[in-house]
């Protein structure tokens, strides 16, 4: 006979869901344990590193990833992760096991996940595993919880119930919100029709693999493009010639770059994320707006303009069929000139900006992912480095620390045909610091540049002084400092060819917040 436990990692490798990530304890021990060799049980040291790196690695393989964390107090340790995976609409099954249902408190219920649940009957969790599943990775995607009582996986059960469990294994169920043929229809005449026409790509292009579609519709209406503000993932390539950067985020700047465009459609983005309210009209006066996107609720929450409901790649198809193609060639952009790399300072002084994020942009292979967390020098990173394919960015939808680190280490794992840089400041590599223990551990050929700034942001704190390349050390990870922006290159040209274990680099820089450059305010 078959116990719930075998049956569950039948299921799991139908699924190909054999990589879990996990810190468990004594109520998970029973699962974590003697796994088939074909399963990898990642382990991290704290639930929130494990679970941003779990929503890395559904990001990067754009397939459902097991989360294994403990109970109650375990999902406590996550939610600020979890939050973060809802925001990144990673579809993650997350698993919390209990002391046994008549013994145990029911989870609560946070609205950051799509679905928690907790099986009445051990014979219940191959059922449960698999609606968890299939509701993880329905669209819009995102988190889900199964609580799974301890002792429910040791149960047995007979033949009938095992066959089922395969039954269920088994099934496929596509999904495809097609949209309303006649709206789709109706923004095809709109974008026709209209005399200066904008389009706002968002992070929903690149998870449904869609950037040629999108590429290719601009190119039709040879209309500009932008990045929706504060998108999670790289949207369109940025050395295009109708490419236009990020939208700012924030209400009056955005509307003056909007202003004077008389139809704005958003694809795949929210209408609009932003950090600060500052004043602007809502929209620009002769602006109309229409959102697609395949989340029911972020159509609910835009504030102004339309929306269809639809899977983007889907829309874009039939948009690109519905559209005429004009047949005019394409600009091709003239190479940028080369010039020697700036040292960009001296030995034991912080370094200039620009020259530390050019020998970046230059020494990084093209087919780099990066992972970035360094918000002090986040305006630097767009100005610097250009982003052309698919699947090359990654960061933090709801803008907390600590998803980083491990989110670097687990795109490494998630995809090892392509280096992965995680930039991450000296401030937020502090709040999943122990993800290097992972990359030690499992010997992942990750590389993570640090920036280390010269001074707080806040009036009368201390300076940091932490010496992350001694901590990195400490963990078992290569450590290097960079003394100028020229050895910067060198080391990272060695770390990402490399594939023996994680490199860490320390680079000096000189404080410049977002917003200004050299000390002046730039917006």
């Amino acid at each position: 006979m078959a116990t719930i436990r075998e049956l569950v990692l039948g299921q799991l490798r139908r699924w190909r869901m054999t990589t879990i990530f996990g810190d468990p304890g004594s109520t998970e021990a029973s699962f974590a344990h003697d796994l088939p060799a074909d399963f990898r049980y990642v382990l991290g040291l704290q639930e929130a590193v494990v679970v941003g790196m779990a929503d890395a690695h559904a990001q990067v393989t754009g397939t459902p990833t097991l989360v294994n964390l403990h109970g109650t107090a375990g999902l406590g340790d996550a939610m600020g992760a979890i939050v973060n995976a809802a925001r990144n609409k990673s579809p993650l099954v997350i698993t919390a096991g209990g002391e046994g249902t008549p013994h145990s408190e029911p989870l609560f219920a946070p609205t950051a996940v799509k679905w928690v649940h907790e099986p009445h009957r051990a014979e219940d969790v191959p059922a449960a595993l698999a609606r968890a599943r299939l509701i993880a990775d329905t669209p819009p995607r995102g988190p889900v919880i199964l609580s799974l009582p301890a002792h429910d996986l040791d149960t047995e059960v007979d033949e009938a119930r095992a066959r089922a469990a395969e039954t269920l294994a088994e099934r496929h169920v596509a999904v495809a919100a097609a949209g309303d043929p006649q709206a789709l229809a109706a923004l095809a005449e709109r974008l026709t029709q209209a005399e200066k026409p904008a389009l706002i790509c968002g992070s929903e292009i690149d998870a449904d693999g869609t950037w040629e579609d999108a590429v290719a519709l601009a190119e039709r209406l040879r209309t500009p493009v932008w990045s929706a503000p504060a998108e999670s993932r790289a949207t369109f390539p940025q050395d295009h010639w109708l490419y236009q950067g990020a939208l700012p985020p924030d209400m009056g700047p955005l509307d003056e770059t909007l202003d004077g465009h008389d139809l704005v459609v958003v694809l795949g983005a929210p209408v609009f994320r932003r950090r600060h309210p500052v004043p602007g009209d809502y929209p620009p006066a002769g602006t109309t707006l229409v959102q697609l996107t395949s989340d029911p609720g972020e159509a609910a929450r835009a504030p102004f303009g339309d929306a269809v409901i639809a899977d983007v790649g889907y829309a874009l198809q039939t948009l690109l069929d519905l559209i005429e193609d004009p047949k005019q060639p394409n600009p091709r952009a003239e190479p940028a000139e080369r010039r020697p790399l700036d040292p960009g300072g001296t030995k034991g002084s912080p370094l200039d900006p620009a020259a530390v994020f050019t020998a970046l942009a230059r020494s990084a292979p093209a087919h780099t992912r990066w992972v970035h967390e360094a918000p002090t020098h986040a305006d630097f990173f767009p100005r610097h480095v250009k982003l052309t394919r698919p699947g090359s960015y990654f960061a933090a939808a709801d803008g907390g620390s600590g998803f980083g680190l491990p989110a670097a280490v687990a795109a490494q794992l998630a995809d090892p045909s392509r280096p992965v840089i995680g930039l991450i400041g000296d401030g937020p590599v502090q709040y999943a610091v122990c993800a290097l223990w992972t990359a030690a551990a499992y010997r992942v050929p990750v590389t993570i540049v640090v920036t280390v700034d010269g001074e707080s942001a806040f009036p009368g704190a201390p300076g940091r002084g932490i010496d992350v390349s001694a901590i990195a050390t400490g963990y078992g990870v290569r450590a290097h400092r960079a003394v100028d922006a020229v050895h910067l290159a060198s080391l990272l040209e060695e770390a990402t060819t490399s594939k023996d274990g994680p490199t860490l680099i320390e680079v000096p820089v000189r404080t410049v917040f977002p917003g200004t450059q050299n000390g002046r305010d730039e917006r």
